[in-house]
């Protein structure tokens, strides 16, 4: 059955996979970045001398930069293992909602990141600050404002098209 696309059901799963792993790059390289960078914090002299509050911190975002690798390498993990087995809408639905989740803790791993550097070099009042900032731009530029650009459909934002 042709969509209004012209292409068939087959094709339209095809191409969406194919769009979700180009965005899985995109977000995967920003998450690789972040995750040498937290890597190589603790080998330096001024990790050591950390509070335990700012290792608790670096160990939190750490913790959420592998979740994020996680959840937005899975979907293309599944296209591998299961690409000739008919299970593109499964991968679809289930990976888009994976994406989502993995999103998030990649702007919390950003976020946290971000309020440990602050607090280091400036304390715990621009810690709270930059975290802040960090919440509401990521929250109203990635949720937000996607939700609000197409209201109608803002209730089916986790599976394939019909």
């Amino acid at each position: 059955m042709a969509e209004q696309t012209g292409e068939t059901r087959n094709e339209q799963l095809q191409r969406n996979i194919g769009e979700l792993l180009q965005e899985l790059r995109v977000a995967q390289a920003g998450v690789q970045i972040l995750f040498g960078f937290l890597l190589s914090v603790v080998f330096t002299d001024r990790f050591h001398d950390a509070s335990g509050f700012e290792k608790a911190l670096h160990l939190s975002a750490v913790a959420l930069a592998v979740a994020a690798t996680a959840l937005l390498t899975a979907p293309a993990a599944w296209h591998r293992l299961l690409f000739r087995t008919g299970s593109r809408e499964r991968i679809l639905t289930v990976g888009n909602r994976l994406v989502l989740v993995g999103l998030v803790c990649l702007a919390l791993a950003i976020t946290s990141t971000v309020a440990l550097i602050a607090k280091v070099v400036y304390g715990g009042v621009a810690m709270f600050v930059m975290a802040v900032l960090c919440v509401l731009l990521f929250g109203s530029l990635w949720f937000v404002m996607a939700l609000r650009l197409n209201p109608s459909d803002a209730d089916q934002p986790t599976g394939p098209p019909k």
